[in-house]
């Protein structure tokens, strides 16, 4: 699970083995698998970073 921030501020947190797809359009819009888009303020890059320590965390390697 990764910690994001909406667009207003508000956490919430996510699903890392979800995500299917991210862009930068400026905003960042993150696709899950079941259909959802989440537009955060977190860029793509911080995002990477968050689902390479949550894998680690769990003992996981993540190739990006």
């Amino acid at each position: 699970m990764i910690k994001v921030r909406r667009l207003n501020g508000e956490e919430y947190v996510i699903n890392a083995d979800m995500i299917e797809t991210m862009e930068s359009t400026p905003d960042t819009v993150i696709s899950l698998t079941t259909g959802r888009k989440l537009v955060v303020q977190e860029s793509l890059n911080e995002i990477i970073e968050k689902v390479k320590d949550y894998y680690r965390s769990i003992n996981l390697v993540y190739m990006v």
